[in-house]
């Protein structure tokens, strides 16, 4: 099976198609670099020992699809590229929109053209906002968009769903994942975030290795165990493997089909937390101070995964210790080779 990936240079496409090799298929790459780089590219084949088809390119270009689409039969899509940064999106969200939306209605228009059926779609907790229950489950309400950003995967998953509804022959499933954070373990590959991170976890690594000053907790004083926001941080490879389970769920279903699952660990953890775990497994000492709220920050919020985990058949393998031991080798790597 050749499987497309759109972003597949960026944080959890390059670990998908490090994943993909791993189940026996065969990825086929597409990234346009405006938030990932080409190391990535070679961080992939250093893992698996093998160069995979890659097209630069943009995914609202139908051109360039088309041209991606002729060169293979494409068994299966995919879609993770995106403009990502919550902040960016309140600033600029004529770009969130163009580019997020824009890149769904063009890769289905191509799907029809060359009869490709199977659709992975990279969605995010963020449709949730502040839940009126936790852990979270697939039933809950979405509420309005905190962001741009958010607002474009809540319209994507509608634009999706609706095209089901209306008899398309799509077999689709939108992951809805929480945080990922972590590394490959090789350090091969990581996230890779341009200018300051918008991240929490790369953050931290930088901070710790010198590249910031400090770390700045937004707040201390949330109805939380010790004040700060919690989440369900997750290990990307766990991630990624989840779209590899989604991919082989869509190929039992025929006819139009449509569903969405919560991905993450279904358990919750503390900003404070995080950090204090990061400073016990890399045995080190972290700058931060506690500043104030950050507007439109969710206090609290982790999923309900057992639905992904019975019916996808997958479930997360690896700890909030393990994805930061990775993070940070894969923060000591990067140092290393410069």
């Amino acid at each position: 099976m050749k499987i497309l990936i759109t972003g597949g240079a960026g944080f959890i496409g390059s670990h998908t198609a490090v994943a993909l090799n791993e189940a026996g298929m065969i990825p086929v790459l597409i990234d346009n670099f405006s938030n990932s780089e080409k190391s990535a590219l070679e961080g992939i084949k250093k893992i698996t020992g093998k160069v995979f088809d890659f097209y630069e390119g943009d995914c609202n270009d139908i051109e360039f699809l088309r041209k991606v689409f002729s060169d293979h039969h494409i068994d299966g899509i995919i879609h993770f590229a995106a403009s990502k940064a919550v902040g960016e999106s309140v600033e600029n969200p004529l770009k969130y929109y163009e580019n997020n939306v824009g890149s769904i209605f063009t890769m289905i228009h191509v799907m029809r053209e060359f009869n490709v059926k199977k659709l992975v779609f990279s969605s995010s907790c963020t449709v949730y906002g502040e839940p009126d229950y936790i852990p979270v489950d697939e039933n809950a309400a979405r509420k309005p968009a905190n962001s741009p950003y958010g607002n474009t995967k809540a319209i994507a998953e509608d634009i999706l769903s609706d095209l089901v509804k209306s008899g398309e022959d799509l077999q689709i499933i939108s992951l809805r994942y929480f945080n990922p954070i972590g590394a490959h373990e090789s350090g091969e590959i990581g996230e890779l975030p341009s200018g300051v991170p918008s991240n929490l976890v790369p953050f931290i690594t930088q901070t710790a290795i010198g590249k910031r000053s400090k770390l700045t907790i937004f707040g201390n004083d949330y109805n939380t165990q010790d004040g700060s926001n919690i989440r369900d941080f997750i290990h990307v490879v766990d991630l990624a493997n989840a779209h590899i389970a989604a991919l082989k769920y869509t190929q039992k279903k025929n006819g139009p089909f449509y569903d969405v699952f919560n991905i993450g660990t279904g358990r919750g953890n503390s900003v404070l937390e995080l950090i204090k775990t990061f400073e016990k497994v890399n045995q080190l000492k972290l700058n931060y101070e506690i500043g104030p709220r950050r507007p439109g920050d969710t206090v609290k919020i982790y999923g309900d995964v057992s639905k992904a985990n019975k019916l996808l058949n997958w479930k997360t393998e690896k700890s909030l210790e393990d994805a930061l031991k990775d993070a940070w080798n894969w923060e000591l790597k990067l140092a290393g080779s410069k």
